[in-house]
C-alpha cells in the first residue's frame, strides 16, 4: 500500500525515509545523495571525496589480530553483549583517556557499529510524540531514526563558518517534551568540536528538563587541535548520558562495524532489549581485533590524528586556492567549503557537475539539513579528506580548474 504525503499518513518505512529527506511528494523513496554521487564517481572516473571512508588500511597489528581470530576458530556467535575481551578494553579505554570508570559487565554493550547503537537507543527511549533535539546540519541517520520511532525532531542550527550554536536557540529547543538530546562531537559534517560553554549548557538543560544525553563520538580520536572531552565526564552528566562510539574511524576499519555503548546499567539494559532484536550479534573475529587496537600506545592515536590534520590542511588549502571559502575543520574526516565565490549558488547542481568540471565528487551540505532549511546551506559542499595525500593533491589540482574557468 502506498500513501502520499498529501494524505498525511505514512507507513513506517516512508516515515523513516521522510526523516532523512528522501521521500518525494508522491510517497516514493529517492536514492541517497551519497549513492548518487558514488555512482557518478564510478561512472566518470572522478576522485570520490563524497563518502567518508579511508582508502588505506589501519594499523597492521589490528588487521593481524582479526586474521588470527578467524584462524583460531572465533567465527561463531559472540556473547550478546559483546566479547569480554572487547568490553574490558572499552572500559580500560574510557578510564585511560577520560578518567571515566565503567563496569565492563554491566555498563558496556557492543553493537554493529555506532549506527546500530544509535538506532537501538532511539527506539528504546523515544515514544511517538517525544521530542529529540540535535544540532543541524546533522548526520542523516539521526533524523531517519527519530522519524522511525515516531519522535519529533527539533534542531538547533550550526552556522558556517564557525559552526557554533546560539545558546538562546538551544535553550528554546530543549523543553519538558524533550526525551533525548543527541550530540555528535566531533561533528559530522562540519568538523566542529563542542566548546566547554555549550557542553555545560547541554548538561544543565538535560538535568532541568529530565532528558537523556546521547553522544555520537565516533571521531573522538581524530581531533587535531587537542584532546577530546566527552560529555559523560563532565560534572552531573554521567548518570543521564549514553555514550556511543566505534572502532571504524579510529582504526580505518569502517567495514567491520564494531561499535559500543557505555552508560549506567539500567540504560544499557534498555538499549540491549532493542539491540538484541536488530543484529543480535556481529563481527566475532573483529571484536578482539578492535580490543587490540584500543590497547595500542597513545602515540598510535595521536599519530593518526596528526596525519588526518595534515590531510585536512592539504585539501583545505587546495580548495581555497581554487576559490572556495573554507571552514577549517578541527576533527573528523570532512571539510565544508562555500562555492559562492566561484559563482555557484546551488551546491546540489554543482556536485552533479563537478565530475565534468573538475573530475572530483563532493556532497552538498543540503543532504544534512531539513528541506525547509536547505536554502541556508545552498552553496556549501562537504569534501572528505580521509584519503591518501597523493589523491588529495591530485584532487586539489583538478579543483583549481574551477577557479581558472
Amino acid at each position: 500500500m502506498t500513501y502520499s504525503l498529501a494524505q498525511g499518513h505514512l507507513s513506517p518505512w516512508q516515515r523513516t525515509a521522510a526523516g532523512a529527506g528522501l521521500l518525494g511528494p508522491d510517497g516514493r523513496i529517492a536514492a541517497t545523495v551519497f549513492a548518487e554521487m558514488s555512482a557518478l564517481a564510478q561512472r566518470t572516473g572522478a576522485i570520490n571525496l563524497g563518502q567518508g571512508f579511508p582508502d588505506e588500511d589501519g594499523p597492521a597489528v589490528v588487521l593481524e589480530a582479526a586474521i588470527e581470530a578467524i584462524r583460531s576458530g572465533m567465527n561463531q556467535y559472540p556473547p550478546g553483549t559483546g566479547m569480554p575481551v572487547l568490553r574490558e578494553a572499552i572500559a580500560r579505554h574510557q578510564r585511560h583517556w577520560y578518567g571515566i570508570e565503567v563496569d565492563p559487565e554491566r555498563e558496556v554493550l557492543v553493537t554493529a557499529g555506532a549506527t546500530e547503537a544509535l538506532a537501538a537507543t532511539v527506539l528504546a527511549f523515544v515514544e511517538p510524540g517525544d521530542e529529540v533535539v540535535t544540532f543541524e546540519p546533522y548526520y542523516d541517520a539521526h533524523a531517519a531514526l527519530i522519524a522511525r520511532a515516531g519522535g519529533v525532531h527539533r534542531t538547533v542550527p550550526l552556522r558556517f563558518p564557525e559552526w557554533r550554536p546560539d545558546h538562546d536557540e538551544l535553550r528554546a529547543a530543549v523543553t519538558d517534551r524533550t526525551r533525548l538530546i543527541i550530540v555528535n562531537d566531533p561533528h559530522n559534517p562540519t568538523g566542529a568540536v563542542l566548546d566547554d560553554a555549550t557542553a555545560e549548557l547541554l548538561v544543565e538543560l538535560a538535568e532541568r528538563h529530565d532528558a537523556l544525553l546521547v553522544t555520537d563520538e565516533v571521531y573522538e580520536h581524530l581531533r587535531f587541535d587537542g584532546p577530546h572531552r566527552p560529555i559523560a565526564g563532565r560534572p552531573g552528566a554521567g548518570s543521564r548520558t549514553i555514550s556511543i562510539s566505534s572502532g571504524g574511524k579510529t582504526f580505518s576499519t569502517t567495514g567491520w562495524k564494531i561499535g559500543w555503548v557505555t552508560a549506567r546499567p539500567e540504560l544499557v539494559t534498555a538499549v540491549l532489549a532493542v539491540k538484541q532484536y536488530l543484529s543480535y550479534v556481529n563481527g566475532a573475529p573483529f571484536q578482539p581485533a578492535i580490543a587490540t587496537g584500543l590497547d595500542l600506545p597513545d602515540a598510535v592515536f595521536t599519530a593518526a590524528a596528526a596525519s588526518l590534520g595534515r590531510r585536512a590542511e592539504l585539501l583545505s588549502a587546495g580548495l581555497e586556492a581554487a576559490g572556495f571559502v573554507v571552514s577549517r575543520p578541527r576533527a573528523g574526516y570532512f571539510v565544508v567549503a562555500d562555492a559562492g565565490p566561484l559563482g555557484f549558488d546551488d551546491a546540489e547542481e554543482l556536485c552533479r557537475r563537478l565530475p565534468e568540471l573538475a573530475g572530483v565528487v563532493g556532497i552538498p551540505v543540503s543532504a544534512f539539513v531539513r528541506p525547509e532549511h536547505r536554502h541556508e546551506v545552498a552553496r556549501l559542499v562537504r569534501f572528505a579528506f580521509c584519503k591518501r595525500e597523493d589523491v588529495l593533491r591530485e584532487a586539489s589540482a583538478r579543483l583549481a580548474a574551477l577557479g581558472a574557468a
